[in-house]
């Protein structure tokens, strides 16, 4: 898929990793309808995209909500071939912690968003994709998901969290091996510790830890470095259901 011809749905699209993957494709000729709960943000990230872009307030774990709008973010960019599942939460929490044990309420809020979300926005896009006209060896459309490096290597404190990235990483070859016959490819990236929002909040000896731990380049990477792994993988039809860890060749510890 050449990216001027992109017209994506983009979760959690009005900050970090999403963010970054609406404007490299706008800047590259594509539309995008960024999804995401914050709708300040989305307003402003739209502004910043200019007519490009469009924004739908949106619970990625609502059923009714996510297909209403899905169809509307095609009717508005004149068709939908591409799906960017970005939107997630952290869900950190012992499951015995000093104050007992987690409450359930975190575990199943966490694999919602992450995984039940994704899959969600995934399904609801598929079911228009598959409509498309096919293009080059019968394509008609791309969902990229996203996971994590913690779906491998959970630290403590992170098992709601790497349940739901484990579950992305999970449903992705079965996804791809399904779709194939609707000629829409799936696949996941699992990416490392980036700069994102959550990150910029973090005090500056905890960024230069995390920045240590990374073997080569011994840094964070930069949301424009995800961008131009998804760009990749929409160039190159041959990239399907796979997940593709993006992470300098760091692994977790425990803690």
């Amino acid at each position: 898929m050449q990216l001027a011809h992109s017209r994506a749905v983009i979760t959690g699209g009005a900050s970090g990793l999403g963010h970054a993957v609406a404007q490299h494709l706008v800047a590259h000729g594509g539309q995008v309808a960024l999804f995401d709960v914050n709708e300040e943000k989305g307003r402003a990230v739209v502004n910043e995209l200019g007519t490009a872009a469009h924004f739908y307030r949106t619970d990625v774990t609502s059923e009714d909500s996510v297909t209403a709008n899905v169809a509307a973010a095609r009717d508005a960019l004149g068709g939908l071939n591409f799906v960017m599942n970005c939107a997630g939460i952290l869900g950190a929490g012992r499951v015995l912690g000093r104050e007992g044990p987690m409450q359930l309420a975190t575990f199943q809020t966490t694999v919602m968003v992450n995984l039940v979300g994704s899959f969600n926005v995934a399904k609801a896009g598929a079911a228009l994709m598959q409509a498309n006209p096919p293009g080059e060896d019968g394509e008609r459309g791309v969902i990229i998901n996203t996971a994590s490096v913690a779906a491998y290597e959970g630290q403590i404190g992170q098992a709601a969290y790497s349940a739901s990235k484990g579950g992305i990483v999970g449903m992705t070859l079965p996804m791809a091996r399904e779709l194939a016959r609707f000629g829409i490819r799936v696949v996941t990236i699992a990416p490392g510790i980036f700069w994102t929002p959550m990150v910029d909040g973090m005090p500056p000896q905890v960024q230069q830890s995390l920045a240590a731990s990374i073997p080569f380049p011994s840094r964070l990477g930069k949301p424009e470095e995800f961008a131009a792994t998804v760009a990749f993988i929409l160039g190159n039809r041959y990239v399907n259901g796979e997940v593709i860890r993006l992470d300098g060749a760091t692994r977790l510890a425990p803690k």
